[in-house]
């Protein structure tokens, strides 16, 4: 922070550099703009392209992916009467100091629960990038966004940091996954079992038809998706497709044939749903407190749905020993999500770190010095007398 005083009148500013401070020092002549008092400009603003984005982009997502995009796009509300040609570097790099600013502060720090967890900024930085990128590649802006290029810089992303990411163990192990199974009720067994079997998201696994399954054959479908409600965690719509619009064909093994012969005692006519309590799709917050319960007292060290999912991409890769086997099981199309979800965790490093520790005392063990007897001649036995 550096601070400046012309005729009386003090001014501050904060810069990531000290060189950005001492030039604003220098130069800064108590002229200081107002949110409002840029030039006019023929650009449109960043509420327009978002409220245009809404209109022509959001009917193409997911119901989920659009209420997450609304709540990350609240924080860039201080910029959005801003031309697009006006967000600067510069106007990002103070969006984020004013940003990290406030969730350093100790009233929001003792705001209470739910407030002070955030970590960093990259959600909402992500945010903008993805509507920057809409707003060049739209017919609607291609004249006056050819020249722009995105504000946002790797800089702005360290700056944004406000404390480390929580330790959250993702990758659920084989034997705490069948521990975890071994304390849910039946129809949640089932369905945590198909998740973990089949590597879905608990969506596709919850939106299962009996339509797409094919047991004569041992083929089935991973194609719908249950919708839920971010707020009430309610059942909303069965979507026709998954996250990556793509259908994924899974083979039937045979513990996934028996948990679908389990399911067949309560199939019901005119009802698709594999899974189901008395005809109805299931709430995720039901499934939640089911996972929730499970998972404290069975004393796994893991939290949330999307354990199973990852805990199947871990064990594909160790497995199957690459990539490959991961898109195969998980359905990715990008090689980097599926090293994303299969990557290496303590686990592993334990299992390396034995592994060459084994390996240095064996050589040290080697390297011990040895006698040699090459050069030593044998006396013969003489007989004294």
């Amino acid at each position: 922070m550096v601070e400046k005083r012309i005729k009386g009148k003090l001014f501050s500013k904060t810069f990531v550099s000290l060189f950005e401070a001492k030039q604003w020092q220098k130069q800064f002549d108590g002229q200081e703009l107002s949110p409002g008092a840029d030039e006019a400009s023929d650009y449109t603003t960043l509420k327009e392209v978002w409220e245009r984005m809404q209109q022509k982009h959001f009917p193409t997502l997911a119901t989920s992916t659009k209420a997450v995009w609304r709540r990350r796009y609240e924080l860039l509300k201080d910029l959005e009467h801003f031309p697009m040609n006006k967000i600067t570097p510069a106007k990002i790099t103070d969006w984020v100091i004013n940003k990290v600013t406030h969730f350093n502060s100790e009233d929001y720090q003792t705001s209470g629960r739910g407030k002070a967890g955030r970590c960093n900024l990259n959600n909402e930085l992500n945010m903008f990038v993805s509507i920057f990128n809409w707003y060049k590649q739209s017919e609607d802006f291609e004249q006056e966004a050819v020249s722009l290029t995105c504000p946002v810089k790797l800089k702005h992303r360290k700056m944004g940091f406000i404390k480390p990411l929580p330790d959250k163990l993702k990758q659920i192990n084989l034997e705490h996954a069948f521990l975890f199974f071994d304390f849910l009720k039946p129809l949640y067994q089932d369905l945590a079992k198909m998740q973990f079997f089949t590597a879905g998201r608990i969506g596709e696994v919850a939106g299962l038809q009996w339509s797409n399954i094919d047991m004569k054959n041992r083929r089935m479908l991973i194609k719908h998706t249950c919708v839920w409600d971010m707020s009430t965690k309610m059942f909303i719509e069965l979507k026709p497709f998954p996250k990556n619009r793509e259908a994924r064909a899974v083979f039937i093994t045979d513990e996934i044939l028996e948990i679908l012969k389990r399911r067949e005692a309560f199939r019901l006519s005119g009802n698709q749903y594999v899974f189901h309590v008395e005809g109805a799709p299931l709430n995720y917050c039901t499934i939640q407190i089911n996972y929730r319960g499970a998972q404290r007292q069975s004393g796994v060290p893991y939290t949330g749905t999307h354990i199973l999912r990852h805990g199947m991409a871990k064990l594909a890769r160790k497995v199957g020993g690459g990539l490959d086997a991961v898109l195969a099981m998980t359905g990715h199309k990008d090689l980097k999500l599926a090293d994303h979800y299969s990557k290496c965790t303590e686990d592993d490093q334990k299992d390396f770190s034995e592994m060459i520790m084994k390996h240095i005392r064996k050589e040290m063990q080697t390297d011990q010095p040895k006698i040699d007897f090459e050069n030593v001649i044998q006396l013969k036995r003489s007989k004294i007398s």
